[in-house]
């Protein structure tokens, strides 16, 4: 279905529907498997199938949506700021558990790589799959990926994050705020800060940090790692 120019808010007046029904089935049902962010992409999905809506077309709607991607990012430094004592407390095990957790996302990305037999140009996709989207399509570009499974990847593995982090941190008795703001942070980036930040100030602080230094180790090791596959 092609929109006249004037009817394009249509797709950012859906995106923002879809996350608001999202987050309040959440908070109706308490269930962690109705992540807005899970609900509100099949629910977008679902419309523009059922409308045929082409995807170029939503993308061209929603494109005001985009813009503040980078802004929120960005702001993800205010819970920080609130902290910089604790950070100050704790800067040593802060850096080497960032940095534990971006090696070993980039470790197993090369083992299943290796498993599965997949060539260079899928492992350097997969590489930047746990930072936030505004550093990695830039990484995936740079290092030869398709960004597009890239970002795909990162929505992936953000919900999923999103979703389990915190039954994982019962079972594993992972009570510290600053561990499992880290923990959230470092591996599900933006969208675990969101959970992080459900959980407490500290946690969404110290999710906050991971994301913005997980992204900038990252940006160094996928050059250092990239050509092993």
């Amino acid at each position: 279905m092609n929109f006249p120019q004037e009817s394009l808010y249509f797709c950012t007046v859906l995106s923002l529907f879809t996350f608001w029904l999202g987050t309040w089935l959440k908070q109706k049902t308490g269930w962690a498997v109705l992540n807005p962010i899970l609900v509100s992409i099949l629910l977008t999905i679902a419309v523009l199938k059922f409308l045929h809506i082409e995807y170029a077309t939503y993308e061209e709607g929603a494109r005001y949506i985009s813009y503040l991607l980078t802004p929120t990012t960005v702001c993800l430094a205010i819970p920080l700021y609130k902290q910089l004592a604790l950070l100050r407390q704790n800067l040593a095990a802060v850096i080497i558990g960032i940095f534990s957790g971006v090696i070993a996302s980039a470790g197993s990305i090369f083992v299943l790589c290796l498993l599965f037999g997949l060539d260079h140009t899928y492992y350097v996709t997969l590489l930047p799959k746990s930072i936030t989207t505004a550093i990695a399509m830039g990484v995936s570009e740079e290092a030869g990926g398709i960004v597009t499974v890239t970002i795909i990847c990162i929505i992936i593995t953000g919900t999923l994050g999103n979703i389990i982090g915190e039954s994982i941190f019962k079972w594993t008795h992972l009570k510290h705020p600053i561990a499992r703001g880290l923990a959230l942070g470092t591996s599900a980036h933006a969208v675990g800060t969101a959970k992080a930040m459900e959980l407490g100030e500290v946690e969404g602080a110290m999710s906050s940090l991971a994301v913005a230094v997980a992204g900038l180790m990252t940006v160094i090791v996928v050059p250092l790692v990239a050509g092993l596959i």
